[in-house]
């Protein structure tokens, strides 16, 4: 009853102390909170208006050797790609970005064409640039759609039926759910929402740790009689408080900009049984994220060096989203144990509407609050040590 008295009274004071600083309060609960939704919402948006707009817009790509393939290239601008004419060097454009892309008709184009025999067309482009991939795409659909008509068209002449050079009807069956799709789309959420969640909370321990001790004031708190256990998890959870209110204000900034968003609100789940399980699974990774930056905080003799482990720790969510897209695996038992890979795994079967099954609910929360215990040790030990009152 007493250690509980004192972890109340501890957490009060600590949270009480992280109000009066306006500024850090502003920056943890509403810059934050609202800054990353913002950023993420409005590249998504942002991708999502260029994309449409390159699709959908009349394509004006540059092309040598029309006089061989007049009647294609006349095809072509009905279908929305038209000549744009061009002086200089076409490779030297590509390589400098002036030019995603241009169309070579061969040289033989015309005798090709006239014999029977494959015409040449050649799609100049950078396969590195992403701003490429949509012209590239629109012209070879256009070609092979050209192709298709001009060969049934031949067959037809022969006598023959065009179904003959066709003896397999190719098709596909999605079973990928909506939700799933749009999984796709925000395969970087989870990092983002793990971040947040992992270094909510390292305004307050770190000011609360590495700032008493730097300021001196670590040594009366820990002359009193509250246990060092008492102490620890008064801090932890001061700043769970923090980094959770963050969080939540975090995913109902994401929320109300995708509603505000059609285009967005369309590739991504945001639902309020989706929030709520998000929050649900980023709970451990939050005293996990606390209790490890405590237990480093307090080895620190000022702000300085506490911040500087930051750089690290904030890559440590990143190693596992990398991991997954250079090499994508199967969901498996042991996945949902292991630290920022399993919540990278139980956030994207919540982004792709998919139900985590009870056993892996069961390994993730003992793994997590596992975890979160025993950092919450190690910290309360680092507390014991009596040079910890002393500073730099």
């Amino acid at each position: 009853m007493k250690s509980m008295h004192s972890i109340r009274t501890i957490a009060l004071k600590e949270l009480l102390e992280f109000v009066r600083d306006k500024r850090t309060l502003m920056l943890a609960l509403v810059l934050g909170p609202l800054l990353t939704p913002a950023i993420m919402l409005g590249i998504l948006t942002l991708a999502e208006t260029r994309a449409k707009s390159q699709i959908e817009k009349p394509l004006e790509v540059p092309m040598v050797g029309v006089e061989h393939a007049p009647n294609l290239v006349k095809w072509l601008a009905g279908q929305g790609i038209h000549r744009k004419p061009f002086a200089g060097d076409l490779d030297t454009a590509i390589r400098t970005q002036a030019e995603d892309v241009y169309v070579r008709f061969g040289e033989d184009f015309s005798e090709d064409w006239h014999d029977g025999a494959p015409a040449l067309v050649e799609l100049v482009h950078d396969s590195t640039r992403q701003d490429s991939e949509i012209p590239v795409r629109r012209i070879e659909a256009a070609l092979t759609l050209y192709g298709q008509q001009v060969g049934a068209l031949r067959l037809l002449a022969r006598g023959m039926n065009p179904s003959v050079a066709a003896p397999l009807a190719v098709a596909h069956k999605d079973l990928s759910t909506p939700e799933a799709r749009r999984g796709m789309v925000m395969a970087f959420l989870p990092y983002i929402l793990i971040l947040s969640a992992f270094i909510g909370g390292a305004y307050l321990i770190i000011d609360t740790t590495a700032g008493e001790r730097e300021r001196q004031s670590l040594e009366p708190l820990l002359a009193t009689p509250a246990h060092r256990g008492a102490v620890v998890t008064g801090k932890i959870l001061a700043a769970c408080v923090v980094g959770g209110t963050s969080l939540l204000l975090t995913l109902i900034a994401l929320k109300t900009g995708a509603a505000f968003s059609p285009g967005i609100g369309r590739n991504m789940d945001v639902s309020l049984p989706a929030i709520a399980k998000m929050l649900l699974i980023l709970v451990p990774m939050l005293f996990v994220g606390t209790s490890l930056l405590t237990f480093i905080a307090a080895g620190a003799k000022s702000v300085k060096e506490a911040q500087s482990y930051m750089s690290v720790l904030m890559l440590l969510p990143m190693i596992p989203t990398i991991a997954l897209m250079v090499s994508p695996v199967k969901n498996q038992l042991w996945m949902f144990a292991v630290p920022f890979l399993a919540q990278n795994q139980a956030l994207m079967k919540v982004v792709r509407g998919e139900t985590m099954e009870p056993m892996q609910w069961v390994v993730y929360l003992v793994a997590g609050f596992g975890l979160a215990l025993v950092l919450w040790f190690a910290a309360t030990q680092r507390y014991k040590q009596e040079r910890l009152a002393i500073s730099a």
